[in-house]
């Protein structure tokens, strides 16, 4: 019997759990949607605009200092060819900097998916950008210098 209360942008109940719209629901930020990518977790706002990417709370330009990563990023407009009808308003977490780019672009190219889907879904999906890479950095095991560096045998 927990009671909705509406508080700005994110709904609480009663019980102090927040709930985040659904992906690739409208809300009043825009279109919503989540991409991952390594450790990285991105939520994209999708609205018409003028072109503006902001990533947690700063432009895109000053948050990916590295051409390479803001490439990454604007790939899906590029794709589109229609970076100037849309502004996206971006959280990401976790990870570092290449991961939550490649994170952005997913999220990105969901929320583009879910604004126009007979349009947008075939070039996007050709190119992979709707597909979540699943590879992740392997975990050290014991014995081993690295994941699976093994150390230098000695015959003798």
């Amino acid at each position: 019997m927990a009671e909705q209360v509406e508080t700005g942008q994110e709904e609480t109940t009663t019980s102090g759990t927040k709930k985040t719209p659904q992906p690739g629901k409208t809300s009043k930020r825009g279109i919503h949607a989540v991409g991952r990518r390594k450790r990285s977790v991105a939520r994209a706002y999708l609205r018409s605009g003028t072109g503006n990417i902001t990533v947690n709370s700063k432009p895109m330009d000053q948050y990916f200092a590295r051409k390479t990563l803001q490439m990454v990023v604007n790939q899906p407009f590029e794709v589109l060819e229609n970076r100037e009808n849309y502004d996206v308003l971006v959280t990401v977490s976790g990870g570092g900097t290449s991961g939550q780019a490649g994170a952005v672009r997913h999220a990105i190219s969901r929320a583009l998916t879910a604004e126009n889907t007979e349009e947008f879904r075939s070039p996007l999906k050709g190119r992979g950008f709707l597909t979540r890479d699943a590879r992740a950095v392997e975990r050290k095991k014991y014995g081993r210098h690295k994941a699976r560096k093994k150390p230098q045998f000695s015959k003798r």
